[in-house]
């Protein structure tokens, strides 16, 4: 039995020209990303603005998606096709590329905030809970944009889900009470990343984020602390670094009645003056123009006269005011051994009555 396909060359060219279109178009994407987009990387590294660098790691993996996309748009118009199945790939095409340009607006906007918002010690505000909140809304944005576009009546579903979204709060009070209340330690500015607070309870630690239930503290000993955002909102709390790292450091210290109280105040403003000009030029974190260090006596003590000395610094991070405080004492105290000031101890004197026969703790031995 002899078959025979009457077959031309042009029923093989419109069989192999879509074909062919996807493939170069592929190809053409491929290359695009491993040329262009990387060329384009090495000029952006060399610049200092910051933006640009977000902008094409926004891009960055989806050239290859786009030019597919275009590909198979050229390829359905060029093969006959049925019109049903025409709409059915044009809706494909049109939901892909919203889709991926949703999570283009994404990455591109929360870059773009990280950026805005770091300071100079590359530490931004913005938390693990704010970029949850944001890519959130631009998915949800990009979800309906696509229902929409490709003929599904988005309203019945808001509908839905505003009657799921009541029974979900019921079910997750907990989790939702956190997230609220991570939001109000966001907007409130009260509480950022890099910040070295301490709840009235006791804990205390620099903020490294806050996230969707939890806020993250790191402790001076290197230690994660974990604290729901609920607990934080409803207490007090103690934020080190606001309104800003510049703090008044008093230092309480005790002389004899012996000494002059002149001659004490210039010897510990002598040593403060001269240990915060070391530190001026030896560390970035102390500044010339915050102030000079004053001393205020408080009161006569039982066995010493009780003073204390405000130093005010401007500090990098929470232990440099501990450290300072150290080497403070060390060399006051060497200067006042120097300068014959006495640091007292607690003296108490005991007062024994006379003794009588009729006492009964005098006759014990």
């Amino acid at each position: 039995m002899n078959f025979r396909f009457n077959i031309s060359l042009a029923d093989i060219f419109k069989i192999l020209s879509p074909l062919l279109v996807v493939l170069f178009s592929v190809l053409l994407g491929i290359l695009f990303e491993r040329r262009v987009i990387k060329n384009i990387k090495k000029l952006a590294a060399r610049t200092h603005w910051k933006y640009d660098k977000i902008i094409i790691n926004s891009i960055q993996g989806f050239s290859i998606l786009w030019f597919s996309l275009g590909g198979i748009a050229v390829a359905s118009y060029i093969y006959p096709i049925p019109i049903a199945i025409q709409i059915l790939i044009n809706k494909f095409l049109i939901a892909t590329f919203l889709g991926s340009a949703t999570l283009v607006v994404s990455r591109l906007l929360v870059g773009l905030l990280k950026a805005y918002t770091t300071d100079e010690q590359g530490i931004s505000p913005l938390t693990s809970l704010f970029e949850f909140i944001t890519k959130i809304v631009i998915y949800s944005l990009g979800v309906l944009i696509i229902l929409q576009s490709i003929g599904i009546q988005i309203t019945p579903l808001l509908t839905a889900l505003g009657v799921g979204g009541v029974s979900v709060g019921l079910a997750l009070q907990t989790t939702l009470a956190n997230l609220m209340s991570g939001v109000n330690i966001i907007m409130s500015g009260k509480v950022r990343p890099g910040d070295y607070i301490r709840l009235a309870s006791g804990e205390s630690g620099y903020v490294l984020d806050v996230e969707l239930k939890y806020t993250v503290l790191r402790e001076i000993t290197d230690n994660l602390l974990i604290i729901p955002n609920s607990k934080i909102i409803s207490g007090s709390f103690k934020n080190f670094s606001l309104p800003n790292k510049t703090i008044v450091l008093p230092v309480t210290l005790d002389v004899g009645y012996d000494s002059n109280l002149e001659t004490v105040e210039n010897i510990t403003l002598d040593v403060a003056n001269s240990l915060l000009k070391e530190k001026i030029i030896e560390e970035e974190y102390l500044k010339e123009d915050i102030g000079q260090p004053f001393i205020l006596y408080n009161k006569f003590d039982y066995f010493s006269i009780n003073l204390t000395i405000y130093l005010k610094i401007h500090e990098r991070e929470f232990f440099d005011h501990l450290e300072l405080k150290h080497q403070f004492l060390k060399k006051l105290h060497k200067r006042y051994q120097a300068e014959g000031i006495e640091i007292p101890f607690p003296i108490k004197s005991m007062y024994f009555p006379p003794q009588k026969d009729d006492n009964p703790y005098y006759n014990i031995q």
